[in-house]
């Protein structure tokens, strides 16, 4: 029996999902959430095989989310669905150590297969994500992506130094990296030009 944990902010497509995978037989979805302080509250609290969480939803994201639960959790098993894989967004995935990619508009049959083979310790991709993830040109670092996300929702330098880990001096190194490649004149606007070109 493969237990699983299933977070999306769409009730009616969560709720369908769940009772399809509890079909299956050899799943059992053990709760529901619907946003991703939900998703870390319920993982942390049940350890599911598999969490199966969106990757779009309200306040906390699904890779918010998985960062939360990575931490407490860092075995845990994870396979993020999504309507929109945009540039960027999978090696974020991937780095957080997400096991699997799919779209949300997959067969659910093929999603349990999915969950199936990463409880079997198992990688999987979809290939119209590893398309995207091909096309990706985006210049940045994953530490230059992360300040310019950061100062997208309004911290300070000081205040990202702080959420990060990170000292002051290096916060701007990386805001000064993302400057010169994005060539834009503020951090602000490095972190505009990323998010206009789905890096973020």
């Amino acid at each position: 029996m493969i237990t699983v944990v299933l977070a999306d902010d769409e009730a009616l497509l969560r709720k369908a999902l769940a009772a399809l995978l509890d079909l299956e037989g050899d799943i059992r979805v053990l709760a529901e959430a619907a946003d991703g302080a939900g998703a870390v509250r319920e993982t942390l609290l049940r350890q599911p095989d598999v969490l199966v969480i969106d990757l779009e939803m309200p306040g906390l994201d699904g890779l918010g989310a998985v960062a939360e639960i990575r931490r407490a959790l860092p075995e845990q098993r994870v396979l993020m669905v999504t309507r929109h894989a945009r540039p960027g967004v999978l090696r974020r995935a991937l780095g957080l150590g997400v096991q699997g990619f799919v779209s949300k508009s997959a067969d659910p049959a093929h999603i349990t297969k999915v969950i199936a083979a990463l409880h079997a310790g198992r990688r999987w991709i979809d290939p119209d994500v590893s398309a995207l993830a091909v096309m990706d040109d985006c210049p940045l670092t994953g530490r230059e992506l992360d300040v310019l996300r950061e100062t997208g929702e309004g911290y300070s330098v000081a205040e990202i130094a702080a959420r990060l880990h990170l000292a002051p001096g290096t916060v701007r190194n990386y805001l000064s990296n993302a400057m010169q490649k994005t060539r834009t004149r503020t951090r602000h606007e490095a972190a505009r030009y990323a998010r206009e070109h789905d890096w973020l």
